[in-house]
């Protein structure tokens, strides 16, 4: 007879949770509004970067933060959910999980080069760079911005441009 390891596959642990358990577990899983997503628009209100808006369905992806004016759009990605090499090892889930999280690393890229052929700035931001340094990620943004402005309106008018002056 066979452990429920063994069972379960190449060394994977056994789910110990029953269908309806997981099922209801992972449907609490945000894809927006999340944690680090809304601390990063807090500090970004705090920092007074403002004029911005979420989910933009209208563009490839859909960023997460959006300034459609200066053409930058920011992405908050989860560290296992997109496939961050310290989050998530291949092989380790199982084939599932490689597979899901490929098509979304796959979905990812080619979400940022539509942006980019379009003419925009994109800026991706992994959770946990958030929860370590928050404010040099705002200021990440806020350079981007400046940056955009500059080109968009020219280098006089930048800083007021993005300050909303």
């Amino acid at each position: 007879m066979l452990s429920s390891t063994e069972q379960a596959g190449q060394g994977r642990r056994a789910d110990n949770h029953t269908p309806e358990q997981r099922s209801r577990t992972m449907s609490r899983i945000r894809s927006s509004d999340t944690g680090p997503e809304l601390a990063l628009r807090r500090a970004l209100w705090r920092a007074g970067l403002r004029g911005y808006r979420v989910h933009l369905r209208s563009l490839p992806g859909r960023p997460d933060i959006v300034w459609p004016r200066f053409k930058v759009a920011v992405f908050v990605d989860g560290a296992f959910w997109h496939g961050h090499p310290s989050a998530f090892k291949p092989g380790k889930s199982g084939a599932y999980w490689d597979a899901k999280i490929a098509r979304n690393v796959a979905r990812d890229k080619a979400s940022g080069l539509a942006l980019e052929a379009l003419g925009w700035r994109v800026i991706r931001l992994w959770d946990f760079q958030l929860k370590r340094d928050l404010d040099g990620c705002v200021a990440d943004i806020d350079e981007a911005l400046a940056a955009s402005a500059a080109t968009a309106a020219g280098p006089a008018q930048a800083a007021s441009a993005v300050l909303g002056r």
